[in-house]
């Protein structure tokens, strides 16, 4: 229930709770939220048992834990009845992006740089700028246009 709670969180607490009730109440505070918490507990088991004999006999291997859907997920993952792993493992995403990036690279070269529009199947290449040296220039400025 508590697995994530430190050493040094747990003696926090312990150390709040001396300090908020006192040494001599903090033995009947912990009393109470012992049964308070046994209480809850036996109110969820019966509620489970309760939810199980109204579902019948054919939910009898029925978990609560399933509801969950990471549980859920995992469990039809390991079941594999649909061949989910096939599919996953079909997609490798690592060599596919591996390959997008090679092509990339490989059509950046500068010896395809004479004729990029011809290699490339006649598309245009809008990363790289123009080469013509007279359109570094900026367009004059027309203040009626705007």
């Amino acid at each position: 229930m508590f697995n994530d709670i430190g050493p040094l969180e747990l003696v926090t607490i312990i150390v709040l709770a001396v300090l908020v009730f006192g040494p001599d109440k903090l033995p009947k505070v912990i009393q109470d939220v012992m049964r308070t918490i046994r209480k809850i507990r036996e109110f969820s088991e019966s509620a489970k048992a309760d939810i199980r004999e109204e579902l019948g006999p054919e939910f009898k291997d029925f978990e609560f834990e399933d509801l969950n859907p990471k549980t859920f997920l995992r469990k039809q993952l390991d079941n594999d009845e649909l061949g989910l792993k096939e599919i996953r493992n079909g997609f490798d995403l690592k060599k596919e992006m591996a390959e997008v990036t090679e092509a990339v690279q490989s059509a950046d070269t500068p010896s395809s740089s004479s004729s990029s529009s011809a290699s490339s199947g006649g598309r245009l290449d809008m990363t790289k700028k123009p080469e013509d040296p007279e359109k570094d220039e900026r367009p004059p400025f027309d203040a009626d246009a705007t």
